[in-house]
């Protein structure tokens, strides 16, 4: 087919996706010279996103290359225990400030800042750059390898990016990964997750992650720099139902499981302020083909349980900054390097979703059961009574099975900078 190409890029590395996941890969590779241009469809950062939490894990790797107390200066919220409430019984399940590290808590903050501080990070390096409005619409492939991609800008004028290496780190619904063909395989049934906010007070209960639980629904509470992030989880299909019946009903049905906001849900004053989520776990079998690699929520959707998915796609990006960047300097990366991306990843996303799909199955599943009063198990509440036993749940959410560490020579970087600041990246139309 023809192109009308109006502009022609050229790069070492084409990331598609300007999340989590892309930007620090952007990071990582902009900080040792290599030549980078991210793709981002939308606009701006400035949008309701599904995760906000940032683990100890990505935290160390932060504060590896300097940033952790910079992202740290962003307003949030800190959550140093995990706690089951159902019949007022209160149970502990997971504490991080047990855990042996510098950050023993999940940090709760806004997705947009995190992203804009990254990208803030990227933009003083030469070689980096970020394009906004960039809807990819083609893999440019050639010889049986993928070559970069075109994409049309805000005003729909094509251009192309030519590159070593195209990364599809576009999220759960990855343009990329349809484009290449490979196709998602699910881990775990769905559920349904209603997303909202409500306002938080100063005599809250602090630093926790609180699961309520009883009536066939689970009320999951995320604390926030001024508010809590709140998510209703209903069973597949059920959303209808409670839509149909009314405002009036949810509200009194979140202040009957989570007495102590019964004075606020008043917020809630239309269907609007509520983002239905639609919740699975699955993975793609082969994140690779010649020229290209899926990282992130393009390769394995997360399930929320745990709040992990942002830590497990920046651990991706390390994963494959420590072996790629070198081959990107170089500007020849074989297949084999792209299989060892997976291959050093994919058992610790394989253990996670595992670990989140026997949370869903032992303790979500038997809490959205509404014909049976909920209780834990009385072998795994005497467990929980050992804080060692805490510590396993504990160091799953905060750092997962097998942690990635940014590479001694990636740590340092290797080019000229612009001084330092905190704004966000230059956004090319």
């Amino acid at each position: 087919m023809g192109h009308n190409v109006i502009e022609h890029r050229i790069a070492h590395c084409c990331v598609v996706g300007g999340g989590p996941a892309g930007l620090m890969f952007a990071l990582l590779l902009a900080r040792q010279g290599i030549k980078v241009t991210v793709l981002e469809s939308q606009l701006d950062f400035d949008r309701d996103f599904r995760g906000d939490t940032i683990h100890p894990a990505i935290l160390e790797a932060l504060d590896q290359i300097g940033l952790a107390d910079r992202v740290l200066e962003i307003p949030h919220g800190r959550m140093e225990m995990a706690q089951l409430c159902s019949e007022g019984i209160v149970t502990n399940f997971a504490d991080f400030r047990r855990l042996n590290t510098r950050y023993p808590f999940v940090a709760v903050l806004p997705q947009v800042e995190f992203l804009q501080c990254i990208a803030g990070e990227a933009s003083r390096y030469s070689g980096f750059e970020l394009v906004m409005g960039a809807r990819v619409e083609e893999l440019i492939q050639e010889r049986g390898s993928t070559h970069g991609v075109r994409y049309r800008d805000r005003q729909h004028a094509l251009h192309e990016v030519r590159a070593t290496l195209t990364v599809g780190a576009d999220g759960r619904f990855s343009k990329v990964r349809s484009l290449c063909g490979a196709e998602l395989q699910r881990t775990s049934p769905p559920m349904d997750v209603l997303w909202f906010r409500v306002p938080r007070r100063s005599d809250d209960p602090h630093d926790q992650f609180r699961f309520h639980v009883g009536g066939g629904h689970l009320v999951v509470l995320l604390e926030r720099a001024q508010e809590w992030q709140v998510g209703y989880v209903l069973l597949k299909g059920q959303f209808a139902a409670t839509k149909a019946a009314g405002l009036d009903a949810f509200r009194t049905d979140l202040s009957r499981h989570v007495p102590w906001l019964a004075d606020r849900v008043h917020v809630l004053q239309t269907w609007k302020q509520i983002v239905v989520l639609s919740v699975e776990s699955s993975f793609v079998k082969t994140w690779h083909q010649p020229g290209l690699l899926l990282i992130g929520d393009a390769a394995h959707v997360m399930s929320p349980i745990g709040g992990v998915g942002i830590n497990v796609a920046i651990q991706d990006a390390i994963s494959a900054a420590n072996l790629l960047t070198e081959p990107l300097r170089r500007e020849s990366i074989g297949l084999d390097q792209l299989a060892t991306v997976q291959l050093q990843r994919e058992g610790a996303v394989h253990t996670i979703q595992g670990f989140q799909t026997m949370v869903q199955n032992r303790i979500i599943k038997n809490a959205l059961n509404g014909a049976e009063p909920f209780r834990l198990s009385l072998l795994l509440r005497i467990l929980l009574k050992f804080p060692v036993v805490r510590n396993v749940p504990a160091r799953m959410i905060a750092f997962g099975s097998s942690p990635s560490r940014i590479a001694e020579n990636l740590i340092h970087d290797h080019c000229t900078v612009e001084p330092s600041t905190n704004s966000s990246a230059t956004m090319r139309p």
